[in-house]
């Protein structure tokens, strides 16, 4: 079974990409400068709710074992969110609907943090990774939330403030504290200071771990100050683009020689950071290019 979620994640993010691609094609080649780099923002974070919204269809008992026990009906919600995940994805691809689904897919990220994350993080405080996943999908509410409001600019001026503010704060105090834990655990894979070490075939792994720390610590200072928060963002952005293709990718070429799980915690990897460079990027869209 896990090897067809495996196959079924892959073709449907290569087809979302696809599309994706088809779409911005002409976009993409008006943009300059940083803007050829965020204008994949939406994209990027379709593609990766399209990878993860099979799991919830193929494997849904091992995603309804994460919702709350008090909760009934886990099967249900299981696949509630893989249609969520779906309709989002589909949106940002399209362009259709996008501050409908922007919203309603930062609500969806936020109750994960408020159902799931914080009463984990609570009952194990001193669980550094626990902190972790709350600010990682907080984070990913907040993007998504941004970028609802740059598209509530014209209908409502002040709640886009408010909602790109969020999502700027939101941000800056995560990447923050990623980069305390990177200083702290230099020897963990660059991207989410997660449990994953660097692969011993990467040359300089602490190094790697530092350098994240630094963008990070800068970047998300930057956005706090609200200085120069544009090309903060975007820096974000673009360090994690660099670590999905040449980390991430590789890993997960090189996790097919191994075991399915293997396969499944790569695949993860690689689509949750690519979530967090589309994240970036578009806030990076909603904020001002001089600020």
């Amino acid at each position: 079974m896990l090897s067809s979620i495996n196959f079924w994640m892959s073709f449907v993010g290569l087809i979302y990409l696809v599309a994706g691609v088809l779409i911005l094609r002409k976009d993409i080649s008006a943009a300059r400068g940083w803007d050829k780099l965020i204008i994949w923002g939406p994209l990027f974070i379709a593609v990766s709710l399209a990878v993860f919204a099979p799991e919830h269809f193929g494997g849904p008992m091992r995603v309804s074992d994460m919702i709350p026990s008090w909760m009934p009906w886990h099967l249900f919600w299981a696949c509630f969110v893989g249609c969520a995940l779906f309709a989002a994805a589909t949106s940002l691809t399209v362009r259709k609907f996008v501050r409908l689904s922007s919203i309603l897919l930062g609500l969806m990220f936020f109750l994960f943090v408020c159902m799931m994350h914080i009463p984990n993080a609570i009952g194990d405080p001193e669980n550094r990774f626990a902190w972790t996943y709350a600010l990682r999908d907080l984070s990913f509410a907040a993007g998504a939330w941004a970028l609802a409001g740059l598209h509530s600019r014209a209908s409502s001026p002040q709640q886009s403030k408010w909602m790109i503010s969020f999502g700027r704060i939101v941000i800056a105090t995560a990447a923050i504290f990623f980069a305390v834990q990177f200083f702290l655990h230099p020897e963990f894979a660059p991207g989410f200071p997660l449990e994953k070490l660097t692969p011993s075939w990467v040359p300089f792994p602490r190094v790697w771990g530092y350098l994240t720390g630094a963008i990070l610590l800068a970047a998300g200072i930057a956005l706090a100050l609200n200085k120069k928060s544009r090309i903060a963002a975007t820096s974000i952005g673009a360090l994690m683009t660099v670590l999905t293709v040449f980390l991430y990718l590789p890993i997960w070429v090189l996790a097919h020689a191994g075991t399915t799980p293997e396969i499944m915690e790569a695949i993860n990897y690689v689509f949750d950071t690519l979530l967090y460079a589309g994240t970036a990027l578009v806030l990076a869209s909603a904020l001002p290019a001089r600020s």
